[in-house]
């Protein structure tokens, strides 16, 4: 069955795929528990540095994985055009948790919620040696 209309996920992984087209320049980031569900996703938007951050949005779900639901992927890609933005950088991979250091949990720490990320490097998912 083809889909027809507006396909927000293609959207943005073709705006993706187009590589740095300029300012402003729109981010996407997964976390989750562990590296097979991402539970929250952050949309950023910089526009006229990569140093300055001026929008910012998250969405969360406790039982589905977000880089699959259609409804979050709209939004995202509604507050890009909103934005206006040129270019896209998404990262294919979960990473890191969820939660926030220093507000759930004290900076420094490990997140109690998930054990999976300590001693985890966030970019690979591979334990770090100790």
């Amino acid at each position: 069955m083809m889909k027809i209309g507006w396909q927000p996920g293609k959207w943005l992984e073709k705006k993706a795929k187009l590589g740095n087209r300029g300012l402003p320049v729109g981010t996407i980031a997964y976390y989750g528990p562990d590296d097979r569900r991402a539970s929250k996703v952050v949309a950023s938007v910089f526009r006229t540095s990569l140093d300055e951050l001026d929008e910012m949005r998250k969405w969360f779900s406790d039982t589905s994985d977000v880089r699959r639901d259609g409804k979050i992927a709209g939004e995202i890609a509604a507050f890009f055009r909103a934005e206006e933005v040129r270019s896209v950088s998404m990262i294919d991979r979960i990473i890191g948790c969820p939660h926030e250091e220093g507000i759930d949990y004290p900076k420094g720490e490990a997140c109690p919620q998930c054990p999976f990320w300590t001693g985890r490097d966030r970019w690979t998912g591979e334990k770090l040696k100790s």
